[in-house]
């Protein structure tokens, strides 16, 4: 009987988990009735991205995803300045502190599933996973195909192909330098300043 009693004490919390209110556990749920209740800011359908188009921002350290005249949707931010360098991606949507997502991101073959957090930058929380520029898993933006970058409750953005993700990423990994950049030739007995 001594050791049956630590028993049933440690067993008599369980029993009291099973039923919270008398709510029972085997209730069906609706999952197309639990998302359309669900706050607006946490689920997001998937933007229209016919026209969107990637642009070099102000800074010139970073590329943006964007329909025309709208905000953008996805950046790739190169950190020339962090050891090693670090290409962070970002989606701009809105994200709540402590959450975490894994932001699966397909493209030339590639399929890479990036852990990512939410971040507060420029007054906005938005998801932000980083990686070394180095990183193979930055390989799906280098080639001519499609891309598309999922993040669970905030839809997938279908990126045309373009040849600026890559080159972004390749310059990135270059430490800010221009790849294969045309070398003006001289003529022999010239020289190459101007006056």
């Amino acid at each position: 009987m001594k050791r049956l009693l630590p028993i049933l004490l440690l067993a008599l919390p369980l029993a009291a988990c099973g039923q919270a209110n008398g709510a029972t556990t085997d209730e069906p749920v609706d999952l197309a009735e639990a998302v359309a209740a669900a706050p607006r800011e946490l689920v997001m359908e998937s933007p229209e991205t016919q026209f969107a188009t990637w642009t070099v921002a102000d800074s010139g350290h970073a590329i943006h995803f964007a329909n025309p005249g709208q905000p953008p949707l996805l950046t790739l931010d190169c950190r020339l300045d962090a050891k090693p360098i670090t290409m962070a991606i970002i989606r701009h949507a809105p994200a709540l502190p402590g959450q975490s997502a894994l932001f699966a991101v397909m493209g030339n073959g590639h399929v890479s599933r990036l852990p990512a957090e939410p971040t507060l930058k420029d007054n906005e929380w938005r998801w932000e996973a980083s990686l070394p520029a180095s990183d193979e898993g930055l390989d799906l933006f280098i080639g001519p195909g499609d891309m598309r970058a999922t993040l669970p409750g905030k839809g997938a953005i279908a990126m045309q192909p373009s040849r600026i993700p890559g080159e972004f990423v390749e310059w990135c990994r270059a430490g800010g330098e221009t790849v294969n950049a045309p070398v003006e030739k001289t003529k022999p007995g010239e020289t190459s300043e101007k006056a």
